[in-house]
């Protein structure tokens, strides 16, 4: 017994040559969040930031997530396809994006934004990441939709039996992610922020809170089949999230650390 995935057209409509897709609608989605969520945190009193210098970074922010994703997909997912044709990195209408490579990116905006404007990166560091797990959420619903990235074999009541992953049970596994790596990051994130806590360490937390979603939820999910299991046991986005897990601790006891000396 199974779920058989709903036939969704992944283009909602098309005028002419152009057609809008669910994938592409759930990136305005996560983006217009962003910009909502900045600029209503910009306009609190005394927040230290202007709605210009918001505009500015989340346009870095912006080229980070799509500049970053595309060339992280095609360096730590399909490299030997890339040294075979160096072409296929701009090759953006044929799909693949990664999530650790948009996280460089967007590392990579933050300390421009930040030296750039003579602000600390802890700073903007925490300023953004509230905003991306809506966004991942929306990705994640955006995977589902295209029936892509599917999970693993199993026999739980609520799994789904994908078109392109044969006639087989699998994990939604685009859907656990976006829960915990979308809904329950976010609401993590949210809280940990009205506490005291030092600068620097919203930013570890979700680092840390990212990558152990993301390393648990890939026993649910189906390895890439063109790199599979790496000794049979761990996967490369599992590889890919030991040093956001290792990183994001660091940075969280770094902070606090830094903030409990400075006080004493």
């Amino acid at each position: 017994m199974a779920l058989q995935f709903p036939e969704i057209d992944p283009i909602i409509f098309s005028v002419g040559p152009l057609s809008v897709r669910w994938y592409g609608l759930m990136y305005l989605i996560g983006f217009a969040f962003a910009m909502w969520w900045a600029n209503k945190e910009a306009e609190k009193p005394n927040s230290g930031w202007t709605k210009d210098q918001v505009s500015d970074l989340l346009f870095y922010g912006m080229l980070g997530v799509i500049l970053g994703g595309r060339v992280g997909y095609v360096l730590f997912y399909n490299f030997s396809a890339f040294l075979s044709d160096p072409l296929m990195l701009f090759k953006v209408w044929e799909g693949g994006m990664s999530f650790h490579g948009g996280a460089l990116g967007v590392i990579t905006a933050i300390f421009i934004f930040a030296w750039r404007t003579n602000k600390s990166p802890l700073t903007v560091g925490d300023f953004v990441v509230p905003m991306v797990p809506v966004g991942l959420l929306a990705g994640r619903i955006g995977n589902f939709i295209n029936g892509e990235l599917w999970g693993r074999q199993t026999d739980v009541p609520w799994a789904f039996i994908f078109p392109s992953g044969g006639n087989v049970p699998r994990h939604p596994s685009q859907l656990y992610e976006a829960l915990f790596e979308g809904l329950v990051l976010f609401l993590i994130l949210v809280w940990y922020r009205k506490q005291p806590r030092p600068a620097g360490s919203i930013a570890g937390l979700f680092l840390l809170g990212y990558g152990t979603f993301r390393f648990a939820i890939e026993y649910f999910r189906e390895p890439d089949s063109h790199i599979g299991l790496y000794a049979g046991v761990i996967s490369q986005g599992q590889i890919l999230s030991l040093p956001m897990i290792i990183g994001g601790l660091g940075l969280m006891v770094w902070a606090h650390r830094r903030e409990a000396t400075k006080t004493a």
